[in-house]
């Protein structure tokens, strides 16, 4: 074979692989500086102390308000405990410790209402007021009057009528001051447990604020 035939056929070149093209997204790279965290831990901070102020304040207002609610309102009954001879008499030993005390506070209502309880047992055998049927002996005199019963039979109707009926209200009024005592105590305690939370929101506070400062401190010396 001639050496014109030879260099006329094409020459073949190997083709070369094409590398695929770099996906743009793939490479792009967040940067997140130190200086740009500690200003977001410091505003986090920040915040977070105005809240903890806020709201210890208003826990605080709302304490303060329930204590001067229930000492006034109590106040302005003049409810006094007997004194320690008379408690000791009616084997209320627990209460020795109030006695003759004004009832002013929530535990000293609790109190007095354990005291009303002791008394209210005893007056029907342990009975509530909606558990005394003095209607039903108010009719029962009623009937006999109509039915033509003797007077004798009338007067003993109409006692069990009268007693059951003083009976009721007695205890209508001792339940209805030992629930109102009671409700004075529940708000007491709410008070309380309102001051506990307050103190526990100003502590927060300052531990969040002296955290941002010293987040401020650190980021200035960074300058």
């Amino acid at each position: 074979m001639s050496d014109a035939t030879l260099s006329a056929q094409p020459t073949s070149e190997p083709n070369d692989a094409k590398a695929p093209a770099p996906d743009p997204a793939g490479d792009d790279v967040i940067e997140l500086h130190r200086r740009t965290i500690d200003k977001v831990l410091i505003g986090f901070g920040a915040l977070t102390t105005v809240v903890f102020l806020v709201a210890g304040g208003l826990l605080a207002w709302g304490a303060n308000f329930s204590d001067d609610y229930v000492h006034r309102e109590l106040a302005s009954q003049n409810v006094f405990f007997p004194s320690a001879e008379e408690l000791k008499a009616e084997g209320r030993d627990d209460l020795v410790a109030h006695a003759d005390e004004q009832v002013t506070t929530g535990t000293q209502a609790e109190a007095y209402a354990s005291y009303i309880g002791g008394h209210l047992e005893g007056i029907a055998d342990g009975k509530t007021y909606s558990e005394i049927d003095d209607r039903g002996a108010a009719q029962a005199v009623q009937d006999a009057i109509d039915s033509g019963a003797s007077d004798e039979e009338v007067a003993d109707l109409q006692a069990t009528a009268d007693q059951l009926k003083a009976q009721r209200d007695t205890l209508f009024k001792g339940e209805t001051l030992r629930g109102l005592l009671l409700s004075s105590y529940a708000w007491s305690t709410v008070g309380r447990i309102a001051g506990y939370a307050a103190i526990a929101a100003f502590v927060a506070a300052a531990a969040m604020g002296g955290l941002t400062i010293a987040g401020l401190v650190h980021l200035r010396r960074q300058d």
